[in-house]
């Protein structure tokens, strides 16, 4: 799951049992850097709750804040790795640290990928000798050409000479164009969706082979199908939507097939969900597993069987995918 209902609530473990019930044992939350050295009172207080949940789930720290606090300089990048240090220190029980959120992204960041290359290194020289043992992801989206960028990244990566690896899996966000899409759609153009994963896996390979990047495997931090919501349930919600939605069933197909696709690609490694619980605005996601007012969806079912089929390796997979 991408979910941060853990770091909110007074009962972080109601939270994480809830998502295990349904098969998920996994959450990427976010925690936010506005340009801070160090997590204030209220970021420690939701990264206590995070440390919380994860004696009980595997924590995924996503450590990022948006365009116009694009780390860029030296003194910028060693502020933000310090602060996602001490983010890590929080939570000695975190699996996995990702680094800034779709780089290749003008919303979130607004340097080139040489910046985010020395960012990444920068990062994870310092996460991994506060613990060895994490895994740091890098982070990039569906649209916006993340070939390219993968492409330039690498090339920075190799210009730099850099003998350690820049990171230890690479995070990618395979959304379709629309929830509308099935999980498999193939695309051009620049756009690599999850049924685009030979594009992906091509590019990781030419841009980082022969490097001292030893692992090329991926996780996908963050897919998800908007569901409309249904007429009864929306004096739940605020606003319009503002995007094509589905179905509900419509929804839980398509999250069920996203999830057994990935399950048959080699290199994936993880599938989150964006997200366990619909967020309020109807302009926001309707992706979740849950209504607002804790309601299960068709989803909800789906995304459990898959998963359970998935860990235990149940799917039946056809020429790798």
């Amino acid at each position: 799951m991408d979910d941060d209902t853990l770091k909110w609530t007074p009962d972080p473990l109601g939270v994480v049992a809830a998502q295990r019930r349904l098969g998920a044992d996994a959450v990427r939350v976010w925690v936010p850097w506005s340009g801070e050295a160090r997590p204030g009172q209220v970021r420690r207080d939701e990264l206590a709750r995070a440390q919380q949940a994860a004696t009980h789930t595997v924590i995924a720290l996503a450590v990022f804040g948006f365009g116009a606090e694009t780390p860029l300089t030296p003194r910028a990048q060693q502020r933000f790795c310090g602060y996602a240090r001490a983010a890590l220190a929080r939570v000695p029980d975190a699996r996995a640290v990702v680094v800034w959120n779709e780089a290749n992204s003008k919303t979130y960041w607004r340097g080139t990928a040489a910046a985010y290359e020395s960012l990444l290194a920068r990062c994870y020289d310092v996460l991994h000798a506060l613990r060895p043992g994490v895994v740091v992801l890098d982070s990039t989206a569906s649209a916006h050409n993340p070939a390219a960028f993968l492409s330039a990244l690498g090339a920075a990566y190799r210009a730099s000479g850099r003998p350690r690896p820049l990171v230890d899996a690479f995070g990618h966000n395979p959304y379709p164009l629309s929830a509308r899409e099935p999980a498999a759609a193939r695309h051009r153009g620049g756009f690599i969706g999850e049924g685009d994963y030979p594009e992906l896996a091509s590019a990781l390979s030419t841009a980082f082979s022969g490097t001292a990047q030893r692992s090329l495997d991926v996780w996908y931090l963050e897919d998800g199908f908007q569901a409309a919501v249904p007429p009864r349930l929306l004096h739940r919600y605020t606003g319009s939507e503002n995007v094509a939605t589905v179905a509900p069933a419509g929804q839980a197909a398509r999250l069920r097939n996203a999830i057994l696709l990935a399950a048959c690609q080699p290199h994936v490694r993880a599938f989150f969900n964006f997200e366990f619980v619909d967020e309020t605005r109807l302009a926001g996601w309707q992706s979740g597993l849950e209504w607002r007012g804790a309601l299960r969806k068709p989803a909800a079912a789906a995304f459990s069987a898959a998963a359970r089929a998935a860990a235990r390796g149940a799917v039946r997979c056809r020429n790798g995918g």
